[in-house]
């Protein structure tokens, strides 16, 4: 497969089985992320592999948070939110933690440092997608909650901005991929001046 058809066929997939994922594909993954491009080669990405019973390490994290985030964390209600919290982490036989660590120096831009590992992220969608596997990349409010950081040993300035779901496809696990044409969110500039009067 050529790297734009794997662009145009990579889909976020969910329901994978069980099976396990040999350590050679995962590492695969991994280092294809740390081929993102970044400015000053500062490489922010950090990753955690869960699997097996270390998925239980993102269970109980998304159970903290969902407990912490309750108006009343003692209520019947908040421990079912944190029960169900728990289990998330075994849909998939493997999870990856991507998180930020910002380099602090004068001249490394903080944003640039989340647009790198943001590229990462997708540069190891795509590997798994070579690979045959199927993967998502789940967020939402919990993963950037300051208890998510504590779970994963990260300091006060590094975030976990996501985790990345892979298994094996459960058959017929293709959604059909749908954007808006280029041309309705593409400006061109050329010699006819400036863009605003």
């Amino acid at each position: 497969m050529n790297i734009s058809e794997a662009i145009r066929t990579r889909r976020s997939i969910g329901k994978v089985t069980q099976d396990d994922i040999p350590v050679k594909q995962l590492e695969q993954i991994l280092e294809a992320g740390t081929w993102a491009p970044n400015h000053r080669m500062t490489e922010p990405w950090r990753f955690f592999v869960l699997r097996g019973e270390g998925r239980k390490v993102l269970g109980e994290a998304l159970a903290d948070v969902a407990l912490a985030s309750a108006a009343d964390p003692e209520s019947p209600e908040a421990a079912a939110a944190a029960e169900s919290a728990r289990t998330k982490p075994m849909r998939a036989p493997v999870i990856i933690t991507v998180a930020v660590t910002p380099k602090e120096h004068e001249k490394v831009i903080e944003l640039e440092e989340y647009g790198a590992v943001f590229a990462a992220i997708q540069n190891m969608l795509l590997e798994a997608h070579g690979l045959g596997l199927g993967a998502i990349w789940r967020t939402g409010e919990p993963t950037y909650h300051a208890k998510m950081n504590e779970h994963f040993g990260l300091g006060n300035n590094d975030k976990v901005l996501g985790f990345i779901y892979v298994g094996v496809p459960v058959e017929g696990q293709q959604p059909v991929g749908k954007r808006k044409s280029f041309e309705e969110l593409t400006v061109w500039i050329d010699e006819e001046g400036p863009l605003v009067k």
